[in-house]
Parts: structure tokens; C-alpha cells; sequence
């Protein structure tokens, strides 16, 4: 069942915050995500790595 979605329901399974943001694009033009991990009950650093991966991406 799991093996459809191995690389989306890690976060899951282990039972901490997780997140993806966009990050490019391959040779074929298909979307690449970054996935970012934190510790249990740590959602507010996990979304700042990402707030601040993504405005360092757009140069602001």
C-alpha cells in the first residue's frame, strides 16, 4: 500500500513534521521538491527552513 507513496509518507510513518517545497524543475521540465524533516513537535523551525529556503530561491 505504502510503496505507491514511499517518498511522501516518511514524515508520516515516523510520526514528525515534515515538508516539501518546490525547488526546480529536471531536464524534462517535471517538478523536483526538497524535502525538510524536524524533530517531534518542532513544526514552527521546520517552517522556518522553509519560509527562508524559499525567499533565498527568489533573492529577497
Amino acid at each position: 500500500m505504502y510503496l505507491a507513496d514511499i517518498y511522501t509518507v516518511t514524515a508520516n510513518l515516523a510520526g514528525i513534521p515534515g515538508i516539501s517545497v518546490p525547488c526546480g524543475e529536471n531536464h524534462e521540465k517535471l517538478p523536483i521538491g526538497l524535502q525538510l524533516f524536524g524533530r517531534h513537535f518542532d513544526e514552527a523551525t521546520v517552517l522556518r527552513v522553509a519560509h527562508a529556503y524559499e525567499r533565498a530561491r527568489r533573492g529577497i
